[in-house]
């Protein structure tokens, strides 16, 4: 058994010229082919398809992730393929074998207090201007779960060429959101108090005629990068524990009206989701929120 391994293990390392970590990962993989094998026992040579598929089912109740179950066959996969090229073993034992399917992951989305932090936080470095701007990007990205794409697209004005607009009187942002599918979201006070005061420094910026509501210090339309970069200096300003990125925030716009009205549908709506499925990864952020509620009240959810 290890004389194969072995002869492999250098035929990685010297012909395929492996990285140092990869070869430690594969002789991980390869070790723990050794002791299946010798558990059941069998040859590494006579192993059959049903052995491979019993191994990874026991990888899988052992707790070993979907991903680290898909590494460990690919390198069992890769050592047969080579057995055969040398007529050792007439068939590949691990093709057609697969690991369990990884749980969708959920959405990154921040605290209430993370959130409102965030919002409410104030600089006094730098150009006024450019803090009004980004102030007003964050509540608008919280407080109305836009896209990034959504909140560069919008225009100061209404008009038939663009993109969204938000009209102030009626606290309505009109945007265009994928699929040029356009969809009307409701603005709340904070993020019309922020506008407004935008609005006052907007035109110091903007290069005359420009159409775009938020606009660089260049005075043209704001790109998506520069949101990005934005936003994570200002987390990192207020002290916020975790890389903020502008999608983040339309989770956590989801997430915390979920969790306070328990309406699926509106979400979806206010989100612009073709499809209510796309949506329901909220609910999973929700049940989290209800388990930790749980963890920390519930005297039977102690640890000990």
């Amino acid at each position: 058994m290890q004389e194969d391994i072995a002869r492999h293990l250098v035929h990685l390392e010297v012909e395929r010229r492996l990285a140092a970590r990869t070869l430690a990962m594969y002789g991980e993989a390869f070790a723990r082919l050794e002791r299946c094998a010798e558990a059941m026992p069998v040859a590494l040579r006579e192993v059959q398809t049903h052995h491979v598929r019993r191994w990874a089912a026991q990888m899988h109740a052992q707790g070993l992730a979907p991903r680290s179950i898909a590494i460990v066959l690919s390198a069992w996969r890769g050592f047969y393929r080579w057995l055969g090229r040398d007529g050792l073993v007439a068939l590949n034992p691990v093709d057609g074998v697969r690991a369990p399917k990884s749980g969708k992951p959920l959405p990154k989305a921040l605290s209430v207090d993370q959130a409102v932090s965030l919002a409410d936080h104030h600089t006094a470095e730098g150009d006024p201007r450019m803090e009004a701007r980004d102030h007003c990007i964050v509540e608008l990205l919280y407080g109305c779960g836009l896209r990034v794409g959504e909140l560069v697209g919008l225009d100061r004005q209404a008009g038939s060429e663009a993109a969204g607009w938000i009209d102030a009187a009626d606290a309505t942002a009109h945007v265009l959101g994928k699929g040029s599918k356009r969809r009307s979201v409701p603005v709340g006070a904070a993020a019309l108090q922020s506008l407004a005061r935008w609005l006052e420094l907007r035109d110091q910026m903007a290069r005359p005629g420009e159409a775009s509501l938020f606009v660089s210090n260049r005075g043209t339309r704001l790109t998506p990068s520069q949101v990005r970069s934005r936003l994570k200096r200002r987390a990192l300003q207020a002290g916020l524990p975790t890389h903020v990125h502008p999608h983040m925030l339309r989770h956590s716009f989801a997430s915390h009206l979920l969790q306070s009205s328990g309406d699926l549908r509106a979400v979806q709506e206010l989100l612009g989701h073709a499809n209510i499925t796309t949506t329901q990864v909220y609910t999973r952020l929700d049940f989290g929120h209800l388990s930790k509620v749980y963890d920390a009240a519930h005297p039977r959810a102690r640890r000990k």
